[in-house]
């Protein structure tokens, strides 16, 4: 897939403020691409950072508040960033959120919310994406968040399970469709990654179990085979390929990138 003449390659970053997104946008930018980076307005000062370190590296960048579950934000996401940079070559749905709690006690608002983060939010960047990518022609690559529990879901993660079940099926649906406009269309599937959300997670299951904090993580992370707890930079390593010509010939897959907890 080639950009229109010699300009650099540009990407969106969506949760990009901290944790995997941020880690996803800086190894982008130095794989040589320009990066927007999105995230709230509650995010704008770590956003601001991230974009800045970025421009240190002498790529440009640009930090925009954007809520993924607005399918306004969303459109106008894509179109501020296809004004400045003139195209988008990668999108990456990365913004997600995680809640722990058990399936009798998951309220509607809960479970709504989890849906519209995680799979709306999705659907909205992979919708704004292509048309974009269709119509400045070129072909393009959508990548997505999904998760292990895309294919076994965790006891008390269940809403968020299936959020991510449904990335997977979305992800395939999209790269059926797209596939004849020279789109991929693919997902990353972390494992137990070392970031504030699963600071979280750990926390919630720890009292959940009855457990002290910190013990939960470490006992899932015993079924991690490489023996250590997934990194940020794991993730991003594997997204550079997804975003990197070097991946063309692959689309609608969902990519577990685990150290070998689940195999398929």
């Amino acid at each position: 897939m080639t950009s229109a003449g010699t300009a650099p390659r540009t990407a969106i970053v969506t949760g990009a403020a901290r944790g995997i997104g941020r880690s996803i946008a800086e190894r982008l930018a130095g794989d040589g691409l320009d990066v927007a980076v999105a995230d709230l307005p509650a995010m704008g000062e770590e956003l601001s950072e991230v974009a800045a370190g970025i421009e240190k590296t002498g790529r440009r960048a640009l930090a925009v508040h954007a809520d993924v579950t607005s399918k306004e934000q969303t459109d106008a996401l894509v179109e501020e960033v296809a004004g400045r940079f003139g195209r988008v070559d990668v999108f990456v749905a990365n913004a997600g959120i995680a809640r722990v709690t058990p399936l009798l006690e998951t309220g509607l608002d809960e479970f709504e919310q989890i849906m519209a983060v995680n799979l709306r939010g999705v659907f909205l960047s992979y919708q704004a994406a292509a048309r974009q990518m269709i119509a400045q022609g070129g072909g393009g690559k959508i990548i997505g968040a999904a998760s292990i529990v895309a294919y076994r879901p965790f006891a008390l993660l269940g809403a968020y399970s299936a959020s991510k079940w449904g990335v997977r099926g979305l992800t395939q649906a999209a790269a059926m469709e797209w596939a004849r406009h020279g789109i991929t269309v693919n997902a990353y599937c972390p494992g137990i990654v070392g970031t504030d959300m699963w600071d979280l997670i750990d926390e919630r299951l720890a009292q959940a179990e009855g457990l002290e904090k910190g013990r939960a993580i470490k006992k899932y992370a015993e079924a991690i085979a490489l023996g250590r707890i997934e990194e940020p930079a794991d993730v991003a390593s594997f997204v550079s390929y997804l975003a990197s010509r070097d991946s063309d010939y692959m689309t609608g897959q969902s990519v577990m990138i685990d150290g070998g907890i689940q195999f398929s």
